[in-house]
């Protein structure tokens, strides 16, 4: 069984010895691109020479790149804690071509690796390619010899990659991992392809045109390779398991988290939080980025609050987070020393806004609790589809509303004393406020203790 620093460390080496030059992690903060709140792939670091406005002294490269989804077009924040797999923070193994190769080399390097050097068995591997790209078939099928029951032609939302709105894009083949019929789930390009049991590993991009604001495609100078495979999902198939929570990297962080908050059920979703918020807050605050109440600030805020929440929902009443830091730091240092270097800054930084958090969060409380009569508070929250949604307000989840299991959904909530009663509204309908999407949660008097008088629990 492989670790994540061994397969960081394989991966590397690999296209290394076939002429592709070692690149470090670059910030993630994106130097001198507005498109991008954060670097969210590896080609980011890249995008001037896609576009062949810059010139590096390799035509190839591998890296292994830190990213961050919790803003901007790919933002996984709400769900992090809810699904095996998604994170604020990850890294990105990719290797790229400029112009060096293109189709064919690019999936017989990644068949050979997770083949022959990692020994992942080929009937467990499940190739999609985009439906119009029919030279990826082609070697797919007939070079590499990929099984037709093994095989799908997926639409553009799918097999269509680009790092945001707009710049470098193209089709894309990805590779599957099947982790078998007792795990819930079917072959991608199935109404049931969601589940956990068929899991992206591996995102072959082939970088061919630039999008502009208008939508329009435009072909690049040369067509170029941008790969990405997530180093924690490479690591939990490595592993023996479909949860990204289970590996190395998360064991020894949620172990931490358990001790200090005094939860003993390791697989508890707020731990599953604060392990994955220590990760993103630490880095974001190892490059200078500080809480604030706006861009890059504000996002780092809603992740250590969303993590200080969660030590509230455990019980946990004093500045723990931050203790986090130096767990992080010895679990993740050899490979990013800026994590040892900047540690004291990064525990300054968390305990100052965890305390002042903690303020926010007491006054609340008090006044949720003890409101005077005629008081009348209203929260307007606006509606999104998602399968699980916590929201960005000060409070601890035993006072906030939470959305139904799925789906957009308008409500009014109205309490009279320890009475409470809805009505929901589908989706697009309007309440009586006249806003669409848009929860009421109001109430008169004084209502009970909101542990014993609260909103009805999230469906799970």
């Amino acid at each position: 069984m492989q670790n994540s620093t061994e397969l960081r460390a394989s991966f590397l080496r690999y296209f290394a010895e076939r002429g592709h030059r070692i690149v470090p992690s670059s910030p993630l903060v994106p130097a001198d691109d507005p498109t991008l709140l954060f670097t969210n792939a590896g080609m980011v670091q890249f995008k001037e020479v896609f576009l062949g406005r810059e010139q590096k002294p390799y035509r190839s490269a591998v890296s292994a790149q830190c990213c961050m989804r919790a803003g901007g077009k790919h933002n996984d924040l709400e769900n992090v804690g809810y699904t095996a797999r998604h994170h604020t923070f990850f890294e990105m193994l990719g290797n790229f071509s400029f112009g060096d190769y293109f189709k064919p080399e690019a999936i017989r390097y990644a068949w050979d690796y997770l083949t022959r050097v990692l020994g992942l068995p080929e009937e467990q591997l499940w190739i999609t390619v985009y439906e119009e790209d029919r030279e990826a078939e082609r070697i797919w099928r007939d070079d590499i010899g990929v099984s037709p029951e093994r095989f799908s032609r997926c639409g553009e939302q799918d097999n269509f990659w680009s790092m945001g709105e707009t710049g470098p894009c193209g089709p894309c083949s990805e590779i599957f991992y099947d982790h078998g019929p007792e795990i819930p789930g079917a072959p991608p390009g199935t109404p049931d392809q969601d589940g956990d049991r068929f899991v992206e590993i591996w995102n072959l991009v082939f970088m061919e045109y630039d999008r502009d604001a208008e939508g329009r495609l435009t072909p690049l100078p040369y067509p170029s390779v941008d790969t990405g495979m997530g180093l924690e999902r490479l690591a939990a198939i490595m592993q023996g398991t479909y949860d990204n929570y289970e590996i190395d990297l998360f064991r020894t962080l949620i172990s931490a988290a358990a001790e200090l908050t005094g939860c003993t059920d390791h697989r508890n979703q707020s731990l599953r939080v604060i392990a994955d918020h220590i990760r993103s807050s630490d880095f974001l605050v190892s490059e200078g980025i500080t809480p604030s109440n706006e861009g890059r600030g504000y996002v780092l805020r809603r992740i250590i609050r969303r993590a200080v929440r969660h030590g509230y929902r455990l019980g946990c009443r004093e500045p723990f987070f931050y203790r986090l830091v130096a767990t992080l730091a010895a679990r993740m240092g050899d490979a990013y020393p800026e994590l040892v270097t900047t540690q004291a800054k990064v525990e300054r930084v968390l305990r100052s806004e965890e305390e002042r958090f903690a303020e926010t969060l007491e006054q609340g409380m008090r006044i949720l609790s003890r409101p005077s009569p005629g008081f009348r508070a209203t929260v307007l929250l606006m509606a999104r589809p998602c399968s699980s949604f916590t929201t960005p307000t000060a409070f601890p989840p035993t006072s906030q509303p939470t959305w139904p299991a799925s789906g957009a959904c308008a409500s009014t909530w109205r309490a009279s004393s320890a009475r409470w009663r809805s009505k929901r509204n589908g989706p697009g309908q309007r309440i009586s406020s006249g806003r669409p999407g848009v929860w009421t949660w109001s109430w008169r008097g004084r209502p009970t203790s909101p542990a014993t008088n609260s909103l009805p629990s999230r469906q799970r």
